[in-house]
């Protein structure tokens, strides 16, 4: 099996338990709503790529008409239908890798790409996901892109590597799972590599953060 099924697979495994922990909006995707989103009644299409839950979606559909909610695991999207069911928000959920997106280009008018980068397991991966990401975005559009990186304090390495983090489902089985931690030099460099253009890079509870928009 490969690296990207061994993914797909353990997050179907662990969809429901790890959905139940993953209730609230993170702070700096609410922020940069806030920011970049806030108010433009105009916005079509939004996008959540890697949407889990769809707890950045049930965001995003408050600002914008439209919102994609793309994953690569069907037991991630099946909460993610359960969260919009019980919450009464709309998102259109499809299974998709994020190195190859279903959508036509020059259509997404916000999108936020969060805590997903790093489960792609070689460069050559993450680097196209951001090209496709750059892609689907309209003139204008923006998206913010986070991965886990080394400022973490979890962490002892500068360097980029890659690694496996347990999760612990109920009853005590611990399931791998693939990251590719980034160091923030690394991130930045994948950004400049892809057709994305850096508005904003930051770091914020050991994640790196950036604000991108088409350099096209």
């Amino acid at each position: 099996m490969d690296r990207r099924s061994e993914v797909r697979e353990t997050y179907d495994r662990i969809a429901t338990h790890f959905a139940s922990t993953r209730e609230y909006a993170w702070p700096e995707v609410e922020a940069f709503v806030d920011e970049y989103v806030g108010g433009a009644d105009d916005l079509k299409l939004g996008l959540d790529l890697g949407c889990g839950n769809c707890r950045h979606a049930e965001v995003l559909a408050e600002r914008v008409q439209r919102v994609v909610g793309l994953d690569v695991s069907r037991g991630l999207l099946e909460t993610g239908r359960n969260r919009a069911l019980e919450r009464g928000f709309s998102v259109d959920l499809v299974q998709s890798e994020a190195a190859s997106l279903p959508l036509r280009g020059d259509a997404v008018d916000a999108a936020v790409y969060v805590a997903t980068i790093h489960h792609l397991p070689t460069r050559a991966a993450r680097v196209a996901s951001l090209d496709e990401l750059a892609r689907v975005l309209a003139p204008g559009g923006v998206a913010l892109v986070s991965a886990w990186s080394t400022a973490h304090d979890a962490f002892d390495e500068n360097a980029g590597f890659d690694t496996t983090v347990e999760w612990t489902l109920p009853g005590g089985e611990a399931v791998d799972r693939f990251y590719h931690i980034y160091d923030p030099d690394e991130f930045e460099a994948d950004l400049e590599t892809s057709a994305l253009e850096t508005v904003s890079l930051v770091i914020s509870s050991g994640n790196c953060y950036a604000v991108v928009r088409s350099d096209g």
